[in-house]
């Protein structure tokens, strides 16, 4: 099986090195919080939307925020799980993109509800820092299903040629 490209791969582990810092950071300053994120209302507007659209009182404004804070540790923990996966893939030579790959969506799903909710309040800068955050999780996610498919074309050549050395055919027989 061949290796995908070492600059892909690269951006890759660069991209969720840096959604292990940036949403791990954001995770314990929310989580170590007295109130849990919601002192920075353009950061925490999402958790009033969503308390709101609830009807939630104030103790489940802040289950809310702890819930979205435990999000994302455990998507930063998938992104440094992924980043340890690709190194013990340069000795086995194989990584799993599934784990990654959710925490992109979730990341993607996140960031379109902040976008929006910025944007229509009218603040810039976190309308600017979800962008960038959304063109990484897409770029890392178009990059993963690339080596995937790069990786199922390759194995699907190796099969037919082990097939033809051995004369031996796995697909389904149609008898007549």
């Amino acid at each position: 099986m061949r290796k995908f490209s070492g600059a892909s791969t690269a951006i890759v582990i660069a991209i969720a090195l840096y959604f292990t810092l940036v949403w791990g950071y954001d995770a314990v300053r929310v989580l170590t919080s007295p109130n849990y994120g919601l002192d920075e209302v353009w950061r925490s507007e999402y958790v009033f939307i969503v308390g709101r659209m609830l009807g939630l009182d104030p103790v489940g404004l802040l289950k809310v925020a702890a819930f979205f804070g435990a999000v994302k540790l455990v998507v930063a923990g998938a992104c440094a799980w992924h980043i340890v996966d690709r190194v013990r893939a340069l000795i086995r030579g194989t990584a799993d993109a599934d784990v990654l790959e959710g925490a992109l969506i979730i990341i993607v799903a996140i960031g379109i509800m902040s976008a929006g909710l910025a944007a229509r309040s009218g603040n810039g800068e976190i309308v600017r820092e979800y962008a960038i955050q959304l063109v990484l999780a897409c770029l890392a996610t178009a990059l993963c299903i690339a080596e995937r498919s790069k990786t199922y074309s390759v194995s699907e050549v190796d099969n037919a040629e082990s097939e033809s050395e051995t004369g031996a055919y796995s697909g389904p027989a149609i008898h007549p």
